[in-house]
């Protein structure tokens, strides 16, 4: 890992920005939205059915080896009020999640404010499970999924682009167009190959406790690897 004293200022008139994805990289284990589920199931806001729907769009959908359209629809959720959900969510992040991110991820993240880049927080969870734990690490910046609504209720849809993939490194290009950030003097920090092209985006990315072969693609590429607990 890059000691603090060796991350880079802006250059003049750019600025730097550090990106962190969230599950299993400033969160490990388990995906935050796989433990909502299971905190909604206590409750009994979900049950069955719910479960019952996901299971069949994953199957009716699934190509091989990807659960890339249980990301793109969240039909356990699907027509469910927002003012009921939302609450719980960001009750259950603070109880649940806040307390369990990363020590190192948090180190790392203050080395990066005390050299004066942009933190921004990227990741393919919901919005409401993520804005705590902004909050909480003070970043400058959150981007995260955001379930679409119509009279209140959720549709089980996300709103696109969906941070993940190919379209997460779109939201960053867009982003340093905006901010005038520097890319290749920019930090960002993955788990899995949902990350692979954010990572290979920037100038300093780092694979953080790699999952679903993200370790070989890190030898492939020559990128750093890190476990942070």
């Amino acid at each position: 890992m890059t000691p603090a004293h060796m991350l880079s200022r802006p250059r003049t008139g750019t600025q730097v920005a550090a990106f962190f994805d969230l599950d299993n990289t400033l969160l490990p284990g388990e995906a935050s939205e796989v433990r909502f589920f299971r905190s909604l199931w206590r409750r009994k806001v979900v049950g069955w059915p719910e479960l019952k729907a996901s299971a069949g769009w994953l199957i009716r959908h699934l190509p091989a080896l990807s659960l890339q359209p249980l990301r793109e629809r969240k039909l356990y959720l699907a027509g469910k009020p927002a003012q009921v959900i939302e609450p719980l969510g960001e009750e259950f992040c603070r109880e649940e999640l806040c307390p369990v991110v990363a020590a190192d991820g948090m180190s790392r993240m203050e080395e990066h404010r005390r050299a004066g880049h942009r933190i921004v927080l990227i990741t393919g969870s919901l919005d409401f499970l993520v804005q705590p734990i902004a909050e909480a690490l003070r970043v400058d910046q959150s981007i995260a999924a955001v379930l679409e609504e119509a009279d209140g209720l959720y549709t089980g849809r996300l709103v696109a682009p969906l941070p993940y993939g190919e379209e997460k490194r779109v939201l960053i290009q867009r982003l340093a167009a905006e901010l005038d950030l520097d890319l290749a003097s920019c930090f960002a920090y993955g788990d899995s190959p949902g990350d692979l092209e954010i990572l290979k985006s920037v100038g300093h990315p780092m694979v953080v406790n790699p999952i679903r072969g993200m370790g070989t693609l890190a030898v492939q590429y020559h990128w750093p690897v890190v476990r942070w607990r």
